[in-house]
């Protein structure tokens, strides 16, 4: 049989948005192949708010979760192998389900790694901060929103 895993993180996420509560994935940031922000990685786990209104191009796939998101102001691709996922709640009363041990996701195929874009490291986003102290940067610029009635 196909793992269960991928079926219950769609349903549960599903369920989760449909009742305007935000969803959140416990990943194990120990797992090979897994790619999330490691500065906020404790004891080896990473919770990340998976709603529609944090990530950007969510993929809830068979082999893998996989979006778009921002930490501390930087971009991200996030990759969570489905072995790495452990749970899916609502952070506003606790309700989803913690994912048991399924030896048939050890037994499935790797996602095909071999996309031609370029994608950029967090090695390379933590390596651009600029200098602690200083006010102003030539590189970042104000947010300027106008209302328009």
């Amino acid at each position: 049989m196909t793992p269960k895993r991928p079926y219950l993180m769609r349903a549960l996420y599903d369920w989760i948005v449909d009742n305007q509560l935000t969803p959140h994935l416990v990943v194990d940031a120990t797992i090979v192949g897994t790619k999330v922000p490691q500065q906020f990685v404790q004891d080896g786990q990473i919770v990340l708010n998976i709603s529609p209104t944090a990530v950007v191009g969510l993929q809830l796939m068979d082999t893998e979760v996989r979006f778009n998101a921002r930490f501390g102001g930087q971009p991200m691709e996030v990759i969570v192998p489905m072995t790495a996922a452990l749970a899916i709640y609502a952070r506003e009363n606790g309700a989803g389900a913690m994912f048991e041990a399924e030896p048939q996701l050890d037994a499935m195929p790797e996602p095909d790694e071999s996309n031609d874009e370029p994608q950029a490291s967090f090695d390379t986003v933590e390596g651009s901060k600029s200098g602690e102290g200083t006010s102003k940067s030539t590189n970042k610029k104000k947010p300027n929103l106008k209302v328009i009635k």
